[in-house]
């Protein structure tokens, strides 16, 4: 009897090995699957829109300073405002200050407000589902990114790529004013997190300032479900999902004094969501219908 138990115990811990080896093979052949598709542009049609670029900018009691942001906005970007066409849209995510009026009275083409606080991803995604770009950017409120970024990614994205962000670990980057230490270290913690659900490598996927082709980002952000700032992740995912490319560019940093993020409450948040996302992927919440498959279809590849 001794002998039958240590056989059946050599024989489940071989099953075991085999399952874990198993695993491992096709999370090495889907990781290569996904590096490959990510950085190989898809030869597409024409991107649907009204305008040539629309900018999503996010905003929670900015009422100080979202007037000066849309105003600089209109001033940097006025070379695309004047070669196809321009959209700020500003969503007021619940604001108790005015945030929304201040926008609309300092030029912002549209104001979108939440009646509560419901989070970035949230705003983003409210932001970029009534856009009319051809092209979809979003980026913060107190623009610690440069505008002329907007630009390049708009050169990008027109040059095929399906996503294009920016970097704050990109080798040419520059940082003129450094995020506070406990901030940048919650950031890396965050990095290292994403691989429970990524599969490509990536030097940063919480810089604020990404931007999309229309109607790739119809798609993404029409499938997903953070409210918080863990959204990054899920974008990220639904790109390796749909079998997207995405392009990392480098970035000028300015990181603002003032900061809506609290470290160590929102890193919590973003823990239970990156595994959300993770448990949602495996029930098929994420899954395309027929047309949206015909959409992603990689008809061709440089």
């Amino acid at each position: 009897m001794s002998r039958l138990r240590t056989l059946a115990r050599w024989a489940g811990a071989a099953v075991v090995a085999g399952s874990v080896v198993s695993l491992a093979r096709r999370r090495k052949v889907a990781h290569v699957r996904v590096r490959f598709d990510l950085g190989h542009r898809v030869q597409r049609g024409p991107a649907p829109g009204e305008v040539r670029l629309s900018v999503i900018v996010p905003a929670y009691g900015e009422a100080d300073r979202i007037g000066d942001t849309v105003r600089l906005l209109r001033k940097e970007l006025e070379p695309v405002a004047a070669g196809g066409g321009l959209e700020i849209i500003v969503v007021d995510d619940g604001s108790s200050d005015g945030t929304g009026f201040v926008a609309e009275s300092a030029g912002a083409d549209r104001v979108i407000v939440h009646g509560v606080n419901r989070g970035k991803g949230a705003a983003v995604r409210s932001g970029v589902l009534a856009a009319r770009g051809r092209t979809v950017a979003f980026t913060d409120a107190d623009l610690s990114y440069s505008p002329d970024h907007l630009i390049e990614l708009l050169e990008q994205v027109e040059a095929g790529w399906d996503v294009v962000v920016g970097s704050r670990r990109h080798d040419d980057t520059t940082t003129l004013v450094k995020a506070r230490r406990l901030r940048e270290i919650g950031g890396r913690a965050i990095n290292l997190l994403t691989r429970v659900v990524l599969l490509g490598r990536y030097r940063d996927t919480q810089c604020g300032v990404k931007a999309f082709r229309s109607d790739l980002a119809q798609l993404i952000f029409g499938h997903s479900h953070v409210d918080g700032f863990a959204f990054d992740v899920e974008v990220f995912h639904l790109v390796e999902a749909y079998h997207l490319s995405l392009s990392e560019v480098p970035v000028r940093v300015q990181n603002s004094t003032r900061s809506t993020v609290h470290v160590v409450r929102d890193a919590a948040v973003m823990v239970r969501d990156v595994f959300a996302v993770r448990r949602w992927s495996a029930q098929g919440r994420y899954d395309l219908d027929p047309h949206e498959v015909a959409l992603v279809a990689r008809s061709g590849s440089d």
